[in-house]
């Protein structure tokens, strides 16, 4: 079984819980944008748009780059492959519970319809 470190886990689901932080992971996906441009796009103040960033590299889904006056930003090196393994893991065991969930109602379904044939008979 893979072994998850939680304080990272905790750490990324609480950064991706935030509409915004995942706003600009999708903004960023398209192109790189200044901490400006983000906060226009998404109407908020510069430090509102900072503190979003800032929580995002934090935990490596985004770098920042100064230049000069313009903080420019971009998806990080850190991918969400621990994230996504996570979620696989329990994305299986519903699909099983999902199932057998199917094959109890098919079961049901077959079952009625031979009593339905038994009182007709």
């Amino acid at each position: 079984m893979v072994q998850y470190s939680r304080a990272r886990l905790d750490d990324s689901f609480a950064a991706l819980s935030d509409m915004t932080r995942r706003g600009v992971l999708e903004q960023l996906g398209r192109a790189d944008a200044s901490i400006t441009e983000l906060a226009e796009k998404f109407d908020m103040t510069l430090t509102g748009m900072k503190k979003h960033v800032g929580v995002l590299e934090q935990v490596g889904l985004v770098t920042t780059e100064k230049v000069g006056r313009v903080r420019t930003c971009k998806l990080g090196p850190r991918r969400l492959d621990e994230e996504a393994a996570w979620l696989e893991r329990y994305r299986q065991l519903w699909a099983s519970r999902f199932d057998a969930l199917d094959e109890v109602i098919e079961a049901l379904k077959q079952k009625e319809m031979i009593d339905g044939r038994k009182k007709r008979d």
